[in-house]
């Protein structure tokens, strides 16, 4: 065989461009246009903000468009569920599977019928807040109020992370003084917005919030009608201390630590504190090719070896959560089934209830959820 000149430069040419591009040949696997549902139907939520986070980075490293559609969780399932060529795949959080335990319609189980993928960000702001002028100092205020057999109305939005936590109070309730946890009672409402004008209507002793979207409320003093102190945080120790020292507006890491475990304890069993990370991932088509999903667990590899993703994120409050595909897959199941039998042990008795609940209003995200 004879080589020329210009079969050499050819052949260079092309090993160079090979090199200059590790994911070229990789990206072919995946459709030119990529569309990722999630299952919010807000644009103004966490769940849009670290989406469209992915989806650039993602985009920027295969080379490839994703449009990120807020559809919220029922039509982003329908939508993964009837794509299998990879040209839809969706972005959710634990309210993927907590919805489903909870027993919420068109909510199926993520496990089951579809491929739970790579984990990515934790949001740790999921939290509990009390007026400023109410009694309740602590978690362990409203537990005694609960057992002295005061009603503590807790306002939340039903069948996700809003719900785990009021779960984790009547659990917390029923340990302390066995019956007393029928003295927790929900006040089922829609968004941030609802909940906390529930607070402001003297409907709700405590409600379901976030750091990101409460703290300016804490700042105000007690005689406003908006002013609420945070009495529980329920991400873990571990990503709190991985967040900015500096915290959120006037709410520095450090408090931030004082309003979670362990410095503030809602047990879950006699020896462990319950705790709850907010946790994103993604979602395929169960019929999706294996190789489309390893395509996207290597660029996320990539992505979260550098800095640029993970230095946004934080910026904005996540806590970088990458785990492949296999590992994400097996934590979040460990995890689901955890909570799925505090869910199941209550579910056996009565929760209570009473004549405060109210209709849920609807798969509306605002900003902590």
């Amino acid at each position: 065989m004879t080589f020329t000149r210009r079969s050499i430069l050819a052949a260079a040419a092309c090993t160079t461009a090979l090199i200059a591009q590790p994911f070229a040949a990789a990206a072919q696997d995946l459709p030119r246009n990529v569309r990722m549902v999630i299952g919010s139907n807000s644009t103004g939520g966490d769940t849009y903000q670290i989406s469209s986070m992915i989806a650039d980075a993602l985009a920027e490293e295969l080379g490839i468009n994703i449009k990120v559609d807020a559809v919220g969780p029922s039509e982003a399932f329908k939508a993964v569920g009837r794509d299998s060529r990879g040209t839809t795949i969706m972005l959710h959080h634990d309210q993927s599977y907590l919805a489903n335990l909870y027993g919420v319609p068109g909510n199926p189980d993520p496990f089951e019928g579809y491929v739970v993928g790579p984990t990515l960000a934790i949001n740790p702001g999921n939290a509990y807040l009390v007026p400023k002028s109410s009694p309740y100092q602590t978690m362990d205020d409203v537990l005694q109020a609960a057992a002295d057999g005061e009603r503590v109305r807790v306002a939340i939005q039903p069948g996700g992370v809003s719900e785990i936590g009021f779960s984790a109070m009547l659990n917390a309730a029923r340990m302390n003084q066995p019956g007393s946890e029928e003295n927790i009672v929900p006040v089922n409402t829609g968004s941030q917005s609802d909940k906390n004008q529930a607070m402001y209507d003297g409907l709700a002793d405590v409600i379901n919030g976030s750091i990101q979207a409460n703290e300016q409320f804490t700042a105000l003093p007690e005689d406003d009608q908006k002013a609420m102190r945070f009495v529980w945080i329920t991400a873990s120790q571990e990503a709190l201390e991985q967040g900015p020292e500096a915290g959120m507006g006037n709410l520095s890491r450090e408090d931030m630590l004082q309003f979670a475990a362990p410095a503030t304890t809602v047990p879950m069993t006699e020896s462990e504190p319950f705790t709850f990370d907010k946790e994103f991932f993604l979602i395929y088509n169960q019929d999706m090719d294996p190789a489309q999903m390893e395509t996207i667990d290597t660029a996320l590899a990539t992505i979260f070896e550098g800095d640029a993703l993970r230095e946004r994120m934080l910026e904005a409050f996540f806590i970088p959560d990458y785990r492949p595909m296999e590992e994400g897959a097996a934590h979040l199941r460990e995890k689901r089934d955890s909570y799925a039998e505090v869910i199941s042990s209550l579910q056996s008795g009565d929760e209570g209830g009473g004549d405060d609940s109210a209709e849920a209003e609807g798969e509306t995200e605002a900003a902590s959820q």
